[in-house]
């Protein structure tokens, strides 16, 4: 990491506070030394990084991500996923276990943060709530978060066992992390391919009803009331389940959750004639749903933007509807589509993509630009416009539905403990 102060100038800087206010900020030792009055803090031979016009956010983070080492590099790896997640403004990323092998140790844990891996953002592992994510036996708590994990899931697949669950979040507890849960009851959506609907019916395609969500939503809410641990509700996709969201946090439970750009803009009349790059899991629902996790990142029910990043090969999209692997890519276009929904607020946004993530991990020294704090800094131009294309994107894999698509808001530096890890 390089020592050389930075400073930034002229920018508009979202504060501690979530007002915006011009100012300077100067980067010492990979921390933020000063913010001051646009002018007051004195130049010493520091580079000087012009951001008039722009944005000064704390670093994204995303909570939800696929980075796929070890064991499926074909798709993506470490140091191609993050970055795309410096791309898009992402300073800090929770890469879920659903590895080959599943990241269900502390070795593996260590490994995929080691430098090896030539990381441009921050890697935080998610590691498996039970071995193998088999929903059996639970993991070594304790020393996966002593390697580096930040909270434990089986993403991917859900913890359908009650018993194993309540372990699950007693052990948690114990820790002082949250426990993740792609809430997905796959009694209901065995063989499902998409969202039950009238597209599903004209397609020919088995759909998955509301209820397969907001079943295992309900079951995990009351085990989290009745262990008082945290409960994070991975990808949120139904009107049903928010609600029951809503309800529990109005009872004092300890529940947050996310939902994805996908499911905020795009609804499952976007499958078409079998669109392969609109097939993932929670699949895109009804309009009535998109709107609900609309209103409800608006209103504060839903805590934060997650990309679920899912990178596949192009060979393995591109084959029959019902045979192609589930999920999209999102990391370079997270901030454009956040824009949107908050009106081109970027409060709201920094909300969303850095403070609101950061809160929900307990994590104090991020998605805060303060005095002391880790210089890790995501400066963007709101109004910019560009289209995405699968050329220019930095994943492995390009298997985006925002692909060739016009958008505003673009990201123009990253800033990972003070280095510039991307400038446009």
């Amino acid at each position: 990491m390089s020592t050389r102060a930075l400073l930034i100038s002229g920018g508009s800087l979202i504060t501690e506070s979530g007002e915006v206010q011009k100012g300077d900020l100067l980067i010492e030792n990979g921390r933020i030394a000063a913010i001051d009055q646009i002018g007051k803090i004195p130049e010493r031979g520091q580079t000087v990084l012009e951001a008039r016009g722009l944005i000064v956010s704390p670093g994204f983070i995303d909570l939800h991500v696929h980075l796929r080492e070890p064991g499926q590099s074909h798709k993506e790896t470490i140091a191609t996923g993050t970055a795309a997640a410096a791309v898009g403004g992402f300073t800090t990323v929770c890469p879920m276990p659903n590895t080959t092998p599943v990241n269900d140790s502390p070795e593996i844990t260590r490994w995929m943060q080691q430098p090896q891996r030539r990381a441009a953002a921050k890697v935080h592992p998610i590691a498996a709530a039970t071995i193998s994510s088999n929903g059996e036996r639970l993991t070594d708590f304790k020393a996966l978060v002593e390697a580096g994990a930040v909270a434990v899931t089986d993403d991917g697949r859900p913890i359908l066992g009650d018993s194993i669950m309540r372990e699950a979040l007693q052990a948690a507890r114990e820790l002082g992390i949250p426990v993740i849960q792609h809430a997905e009851d796959t009694r209901m959506s065995q063989g499902c391919t998409m969202h039950e609907g009238p597209t599903s019916f004209r397609l020919g395609l088995r759909g998955v009803k509301a209820e397969a969500e907001a079943s295992i939503v309900a079951r995990d809410i009351e085990l989290a009331a009745e262990t008082k641990a945290r409960l994070h509700v991975a990808h949120l996709s139904t009107d049903a389940a928010l609600k029951q969201v809503r309800q529990a946090r109005e009872q004092g439970v300890q529940v947050t959750c996310e939902v994805t750009p996908h499911h905020l803009l795009l609804t499952d009349e976007e499958v078409g004639d079998y669109d392969t790059n609109c097939k993932m899991n929670p699949p895109l629902r009804a309009e009535s749903d998109r709107q609900a996790m609309w209103d409800g990142l608006r209103d504060g029910s839903i805590d934060c933007i997650a990309t679920d990043h899912a990178p596949h090969a192009a060979h393995e999209k591109d084959q029959e509807f019902e045979r192609a692997p589930f999920g999209v890519t999102g990391l370079e276009t997270a901030l454009p589509i956040a824009l949107m929904v908050a009106a081109g607020d970027p409060q709201l946004v920094v909300r969303w993509l850095s403070c609101n993530p950061a809160s929900v991990m307990g994590w104090k020294d991020a998605g805060v630009l303060r005095v002391g704090a880790s210089a890790d800094i995501t400066i963007f131009d709101p109004a910019e416009e560009w289209t995405f294309t699968a050329s220019e994107s930095k994943s492995k894999s390009k298997n985006s539905p925002f692909i060739g698509k016009r958008l505003r808001g673009r990201v123009q530096y990253t800033i990972v403990d003070g280095c510039v890890m991307w400038s446009l």
